[in-house]
C-alpha cells in the first residue's frame, strides 16, 4: 500500500522519533511510506480559536499535497480528527468542498489504521515495563479509537498495562485552550498525573504526543519518576 504520512508541527519540532518509529513499522510490514514536508500544519490552532479563513489557507495546503494516496496515517488522534471530522465541515459548501470530503474517507490514526485497516495487532515489540494509557480527546471522542491502542499493548512483550481511573478524563492541554486558561490546563492536568501515579506505571502511553508533552511537563515540576511515551515508540522496541 501507498501510505502518506502526516506529521504534526509538534510531532515535527518536538517528538520526531514517534515519526521515524512509525516510518520503520509501516516499512517493515512491506509498506510504501512518503512524508511530504510541505504539508507542514493542518490549520487546526486556527481552526479551534475560530479563524476559519485562516485555517483555511492552511488546509488549502495540506490538501494540494496529500493527494494520489492510498491511506494517510497521522501521527495524533487530534490532527487525525482535523483531518477526517473537521475538514469537511470547514470546506462545507464551498469549492474544496469535494476534495476535503475524500481526503477526510482517507485518513486513519496510526493504531487504528494498524488494527482496523491493516488486521495487524502483533508487531513482534518487546517493551519490558509498567504502563498505563492515556486517550487523548480527539482520538476517544470525535475519531472513537478505544480498543486499538490497547489491542496493540496487549501483545508486546513483558509489557503490563493498568488502567487508570481517569484513562478517558482531559489532560487540559486542549492546545490553545493551555494558552488561554493555563491555571485550569495545570489543574486538570495535575488530576491526570496523580491518576496515573496512582497505578504504580513506569510509564503514561498515549498516541497523542501533544497530551503527553502536556503531561510530562507537570510530572517533570512535581519531581516525579514517571514517564511518558508515544504509543509508536513501543511498538518500534525490540
Amino acid at each position: 500500500m501507498k501510505v502518506t504520512l502526516f506529521i504534526p508541527c509538534f510531532v515535527d519540532a518536538c517528538f520526531p522519533d514517534v515519526g521515524i518509529s512509525m516510518v520503520r513499522i509501516l516499512e517493515r510490514l512491506g509498506h510504501s511510506v512518503q512524508c511530504p514536508e510541505a504539508v507542514a500544519c493542518c490549520g487546526q490552532p486556527a481552526f479551534n480559536s475560530g479563524y476559519w479563513d485562516e485555517a483555511r489557507r492552511v488546509a488549502d495546503n495540506a490538501l494540494d499535497h496529500l493527494r494520489g494516496t492510498d491511506a494517510v496515517v497521522v501521527a495524533s488522534g487530534s490532527c487525525g480528527a482535523m483531518l477526517k471530522v473537521f475538514y469537511p465541515q470547514l470546506y462545507d459548501g464551498r469549492p474544496r468542498s469535494a476534495e476535503a470530503v475524500e481526503l477526510a474517507g482517507k485518513v486513519w490514526e496510526f493504531s487504528d489504521f494498524l488494527v482496523n485497516r491493516l488486521g495487524v495487532t502483533d508487531l513482534g515489540a518487546r517493551f519490558p515495563a509498567k504502563v498505563t494509557f492515556h486517550d487523548g480527546c480527539h482520538g476517544l471522542r470525535e475519531l472513537g479509537i478505544h480498543a486499538a491502542p490497547r489491542q496493540l499493548l496487549s501483545h508486546v512483550r513483558d509489557l503490563e498495562l493498568v488502567e487508570m481511573d481517569e484513562a478517558a478524563t482531559c489532560c487540559g492541554f486542549g492546545g490553545t485552550f493551555a494558552a488561554k486558561f493555563p491555571m485550569i490546563s495545570t489543574a486538570m492536568g495535575e488530576v491526570k498525573c496523580a491518576s496515573a501515579a496512582g497505578t504504580g506505571a513506569d510509564y503514561v502511553v498515549s498516541n497523542d504526543s501533544s497530551c503527553l508533552m502536556h503531561v510530562q511537563g507537570l510530572l517533570d515540576r512535581q519531581g516525579s519518576a514517571l514517564k511518558t511515551i508515544h504509543l509508536a515508540r513501543i511498538l518500534d522496541s525490540r
